[in-house]
């Protein structure tokens, strides 16, 4: 198991505000020299500690362009809740693309979905594919979001 240093968690703090700068930004802002940069940034990506590196579209501007989504939070319970069952509904859920996040929760439902979907009718597809034709789902809530406060991808490196 890989374990970043302090020089690491400065990089991966800086990569996570943004991924744009170069090699040789970086590697200033950390007090490095660019080929040492690059070795560690290979590093953290190969030991997995970098994921990967995506654009943070902007939901407000987008959603002028391409009219309003909808997006929801939904708890969902299943009916028998052995460990087959559960990866079952879990792969299930993350091979839909309106399914921003699955998390496998306790106690209280076994899943939180976070859903986001270009209307009601888009819902109530997803709905009947992931909720109403699995026989194991018992209980299903969903929350449609009003306004998004914060919304933020960053984890705590300190």
């Amino acid at each position: 198991m890989y374990t970043p240093d302090a020089t690491d968690l400065a990089l991966l703090a800086l990569l996570q505000h943004d991924a744009t700068p170069s090699n040789q930004a970086l590697a200033q802002a950390v007090g490095i020299s660019p080929a040492t940069c690059l070795r560690r940034l290979r590093t953290l990506r190969r030991e997995g500690l970098i994921e990967r590196q995506v654009a943070l579209l902007s939901h407000d501007r987008l959603a002028a362009a391409l009219g309003h989504g909808l997006a929801a939070i939904v708890e969902l319970t299943l009916d028998r809740q052995g460990a087959e069952w559960l990866d079952a509904f879990e792969a299930r859920a993350v091979a839909e693309a309106a399914v921003q996040q699955c998390w496998r929760v306790s106690p209280g439902p076994d899943f939180v979905l976070v859903l986001q979907l270009r209307d009601m009718p888009a819902y109530q597809a997803l709905a009947q594919r992931l909720f109403t034709q699995d026989a194991n789902v018992r209980n299903v809530r969903t929350f449609f979001a009003t306004r998004r406060a914060k919304f933020e991808t960053n984890l705590p490196l300190a």
